[in-house]
């Protein structure tokens, strides 16, 4: 057997296989919610009749409306603060030189070495004591300064060309307006990609805002979801189709940049 094509068919097989195991989750979110709980714990594969059920069990148990506009709130307040800052931060690292600049940015990916749960403490006595406890100010503050997004701003912005910078600069403009009118528009691709990644890093935040929002009107979709699981007997069908509708606002974000989110990634500037 030609070994090129032997090897062409193993790398195939090796990438249909984890497109598998990737794809299958989704899968079965998506089939489990159309059956029964009963169906679900036997293991059914296939489509089911239960949808409407599963749907009107969900929207008579939690209120929808509410839960989804907390998270809402929370995912786009938060996702735009934190590309604002992180942005800002990221062109100013880069842009202007100092002495202490390269000093104060390592000691920034030091603290990225610090895992959240040991600074979960001094955070909410920080915002008990500022009385913001179960608002979304709370679950949002913490989020907004990513040092990762920050890192990642400043080493997009290293494509970025000087050249525009320096005839902004002759044409007049001030360093604010060279940001606002030509390195965001030129940036779009990092903006997009960096949208993808702090929109679903908000929506799916579950350890801050369950520590920091205490009662049911403030609760988010990951929150009630995780709640329900706690239940004597789960209805697993109600709760997949909770997760399905949870992750819609996700892939609608990633589908409608998915091209700008593959050119940020790549470090793409036009």
């Amino acid at each position: 057997m030609n070994p090129a094509l032997l090897r062409r068919g193993l790398v195939y097989a090796l990438l249909s296989l984890a497109a598998f195991i990737s794809v299958f989750p989704f899968y079965w979110m998506i089939i489990g919610a159309t059956n029964a709980s009963a169906d679900i714990i036997r293991g059914k594969t296939t489509p089911g009749g239960a949808l409407f059920a599963n749907a009107a069990t969900f929207f008579a148990t939690v209120d929808a409306p509410r839960i989804f506009m907390n998270s809402a709130i929370i995912a786009v307040v938060g996702t735009a603060l934190t590309l604002v800052v992180s942005s800002l931060a990221g062109y100013g690292f880069e842009m202007f030189r100092s002495r202490i600049r390269e000093k104060l940015f390592a000691l920034l990916l030091l603290l990225l070495s610090i895992p959240f749960a040991a600074m979960m403490v001094p955070l909410f006595v920080m915002f008990s004591q500022a009385k913001l406890v179960n608002t979304f100010v709370a679950a949002i503050l913490p989020t907004v300064a990513s040092i990762f997004i920050i890192f990642y701003f400043r080493q997009a912005t290293k494509a970025f060309p000087s050249e525009l910078r320096d005839a902004a600069k002759i044409d007049g403009l001030n360093e604010w307006q060279i940001f606002l009118y030509v390195y965001m528009p030129v940036m779009r691709s990092t903006y997009a990609a960096a949208t993808i990644i702090v929109f679903m890093a908000n929506w799916n935040n579950y350890l801050w805002p369950l520590i920091v929002l205490q009662t049911a009107d403030n609760k988010t979709i990951t929150l009630i979801l995780s709640a329900l699981t706690s239940a004597y007997t789960p209805d697993y069908g109600m709760l997949l189709f909770g997760t399905v509708l949870a992750t819609l606002p996700t892939l609608v974000i990633f589908f409608l940049l998915q091209r700008r989110f593959v050119e940020g990634m790549l470090g793409a500037v036009k």
